[in-house]
This record gives structure tokens, C-alpha cells and sequence, in this order.
């Protein structure tokens, strides 16, 4: 039994090369999500005194939020927050996953625990960025940009690839969960059950659209069945991408786009832009399959790093016939 497991993990992991520019560009705008936060927020945003806090921010009180860059590193939080975004910038550029990858968790753990104002988004970051340092660490690209190196299937290399690829299954468990807790939630507010919830929220003088775009949102939604189906489809759309992790990729990939849809409305509508992208880039690690390149993006040569096709050998002239 254990012989036929072992063998079975060894052709998935020698399947595919997982280290390619799906996880790169996911990387990417998850760090550059989290460092707009810091960057366009201003130190006391972010670290404003709430109600019933021991203490001034930031948040140092237990054994793991002490750990937190705004909590170890001497010096104002302005220059902790500026540190911050430039180690999130070079992150964001993808340069050697391997010793930026612990860097990237580091920040956005310190953003989610040591910063009182902070949402949902802010969380998700910090536990993808987690869930992506094994597979970090065990890329040895220069950059995250590149194409797969090209190393023999040795017991090392399969190893590697094993971690890696049971890291992208536990992030697709984790991003499936999210989008059924999401969907179910709603179940137990009566106005996404009886399809007036949108009215609602994309009305709401403060978290809802811009005056302009309300005008133009209001004869929808002031039109009963119009608005139902647009608040069921949210429903729906978001059972459809849960439901991704029991789907070939193929037909995984085919909710990509609606999903992207689904959170481009969110930052137009409620301008949530920082959680937006850092969806956007949960959706691309879970509907994407990390084994296929995106080849509309460039992907720079490593010196020494890409193997290089050999050039074909010269053919010797044909001989004239006489």
C-alpha cells in the first residue's frame, strides 16, 4: 500500500514543473497590494488607537505579534512603514523567490498583527505569502519571471517539486474555503436570500458606488427581478469557485475571468482596491494551473540559469551530382 502511495507521488510531482511565472505574477501583486496599503496609508491610519487597546499601537502584547517587523526593527513607524514597502518592491519584482520569499511573509505578517486598522485582504495575503514560502525556497530561478529550469528527475528534484506542488494544492484548499464560507455566510442574511442585498449595498451612501456611477446603477436596481438576478449571481459565482477544486483545470481555468470580473466590480463599486488585487492574485494561484506558463508575459534569461537549446550542427554541403 505504501509502496503503490509512494509511486503515485512520485508521478505526480515528476507531472509537472511547478516553478513558473503563474506564481511569480501572483507573488507579484500580493506584495505590491500589500505595499499600496502602506504606502497610500498613513502611519496614523493604520496605527490608530482602538477602543479597549492595552496600550499605543502598534500591536506588540503577545508572544507572536512581538515578532512583527514594526515591533523588532528600531525606529519610528514611519520609517518601519517606508522599510516595509521598499522590501515589499523587491518582492514585487521578482528577484531570487528563494531569500525574498521569508521576507514577503515577514511584512505582511507584521502589516495583519501589528496594524489596527487592517481587513480581510490583509489576511489572506499573509497566509498565501505563507503557504508559498516552501515553494519559494525550493526555486532556484533568479527570477520569478524566468521559464522552469531544466534539471534531470533526479530523487532531489522530484523531492522539490513534491513540496512545492502539495503547497499550491493546500492553497486551492484554502481559497476554495474561502469562496464556500463566503457563499454560505450569505445564507443567513435575509436580504442576499431574497435577492435585495445589492440594492442595498451598492447604494449605501458610504460604502457603496460613487454618485455617478450610482445614477447609472439605480434604474437596475430599482428593477425587482433585475436586481434579484444580480444578487443571486453573486451567490451563485461564488459556490461555482469553491466548487473549482473538484474541476479538471481545464474547465477550472474557464472561471478565471469571471472571477477577476467579480472582484474588478468590487474595486470599481466600493473602491476596496487592496483586497481586490489581493483576490485577484488568490484566484490566479488557485484557477490557473502553476504548471502552465502565461506566455504573454516576457520572461527574462538568467545568466547561467536557462538552458540554452544547442545550436543545430552545420550540415556539410551535398556534393554535386556529375
Amino acid at each position: 500500500m505504501l509502496t503503490r502511495l509512494g509511486r503515485l507521488a512520485e508521478r505526480w510531482a515528476s507531472a509537472a514543473d511547478p516553478w513558473t511565472n503563474v506564481y511569480g505574477l501572483a507573488r507579484t501583486v500580493l506584495a505590491l497590494a500589500t505595499a499600496g496599503t502602506l504606502a497610500f496609508n498613513k502611519t496614523t491610519t493604520l496605527f490608530h488607537p482602538a477602543a479597549g487597546m492595552a496600550g499605543l499601537p502598534p500591536v506588540c502584547t503577545s508572544a507572536t505579534s512581538s515578532l512583527g517587523l514594526f515591533c523588532l526593527v528600531p525606529g519610528s513607524l514611519e520609517l518601519q512603514r517606508w522599510l516595509s514597502v521598499a522590501l515589499l518592491l523587491v518582492v514585487a519584482s521578482g528577484y531570487r523567490p528563494r531569500f525574498t520569499g521569508l521576507v514577503h511573509w515577514w511584512v505582511s505578517f507584521s502589516l495583519a498583527n501589528n496594524a489596527v486598522l487592517v481587513d480581510g485582504g490583509d489576511q489572506i495575503a499573509m497566509i498565501l505569502s505563507f503557504l508559498l514560502i516552501p515553494v519559494t525556497l525550493t526555486d532556484g530561478r533568479a527570477w520569478h519571471w524566468q521559464a522552469p529550469l531544466e534539471r534531470p528527475l533526479e530523487l532531489g528534484e522530484k523531492l522539490r517539486r513534491l513540496v512545492a506542488r502539495s503547497c499550491f494544492g493546500l492553497i486551492m484548499l484554502q481559497v476554495a474555503g474561502i469562496y464556500f464560507h463566503a457563499a454560505v455566510g450569505k445564507f443567513a442574511v435575509d436580504e442576499w436570500t431574497n435577492g435585495t442585498a445589492l440594492y442595498y449595498w451598492l447604494l449605501h451612501p458610504s460604502f457603496g458606488a460613487s454618485p455617478w456611477l450610482a445614477s447609472l446603477l439605480q434604474p437596475l436596481l430599482a428593477h425587482g427581478p433585475t436586481v434579484t438576478l444580480l444578487t443571486w449571481s453573486v451567490l451563485i459565482l461564488e459556490y461555482a469557485l469553491s466548487a473549482g477544486i473538484f474541476m479538471t483545470p481545464g474547465r477550472r481555468s474557464l472561471l478565471l475571468p469571471f472571477g477577476l470580473a467579480l472582484h474588478a466590480g468590487i474595486i470599481l463599486i466600493h473602491g476596496l482596491v487592496s483586497f481586490g488585487t489581493i483576490m485577484m492574485a488568490a484566484l490566479l494561484l488557485f484557477l490557473h494551473p502553476s504548471s502552465s506558463p502565461l506566455r504573454w508575459l516576457r520572461r527574462p534569461r538568467g545568466r547561467g540559469l536557462e538552458r540554452e537549446a544547442p545550436a543545430p550542427a552545420a550540415l556539410a554541403p551535398v556534393p554535386s551530382v556529375p
